[in-house]
C-alpha cells in the first residue's frame, strides 16, 4: 500500500512563493515518476510538473509554470520518496488544489499503478 502525504499549501499574494512537499511511503518494488497536478474550479486536472526516477531524472513542466516552478525529488530512502514543488512568482491563475501523484510498482512482475495524494489548496490573491 502506498500513502502520499502533502503539505505546504496556503494563501499567498501575487508574486509570492510557496513550497509544496509530498512524502510517498510504502513497501513497494519501485517508485517511478512523481509529480504535481492541479485542478482549478470548473477546470480539468492538469499536469504541473513531473520528475522521473533514477540517477539521471528527467523533468517536465507545464508551459504556464516554466521558469517559475521547480520540482525536485529525494529518493535515497527505498521505502519513502519525497517530491517538492518550489513555486515562485505566483499568479492568481495558479490558484487550484494541487495533487501529488506517484506511479509505483507494488512487487516485481506486477504492473505499476498511480497513487494520488489528498490535495492541498493553493490560493493566490491580494
Amino acid at each position: 500500500q502506498v500513502q502520499l502525504v502533502e503539505s505546504g499549501g496556503g494563501l499567498v499574494r501575487p508574486g509570492g512563493s510557496l513550497r509544496l512537499s509530498c512524502a510517498a511511503s510504502g513497501r513497494v518494488f519501485s517508485f517511478n515518476d512523481m509529480g504535481w497536478y492541479r485542478q482549478a474550479p470548473g477546470k480539468q486536472r492538469e499536469l504541473v510538473a513531473v520528475v522521473s526516477s533514477g540517477s539521471r531524472p528527467r523533468f517536465n513542466y507545464a508551459d504556464s509554470v516554466k521558469g517559475r516552478f521547480t520540482i525536485s525529488r529525494d529518493n535515497t530512502n527505498s521505502t519513502m520518496n519525497t517530491v517538492t514543488l518550489q513555486m515562485n512568482s505566483l499568479r492568481p491563475e495558479d490558484t487550484a488544489v494541487y495533487y501529488c501523484k506517484t506511479n509505483a510498482r507494488p512487487r516485481f512482475g506486477v504492473p505499476a499503478d498511480d497513487y494520488w495524494g489528498q490535495g492541498t489548496q493553493v490560493t493566490v490573491s491580494s
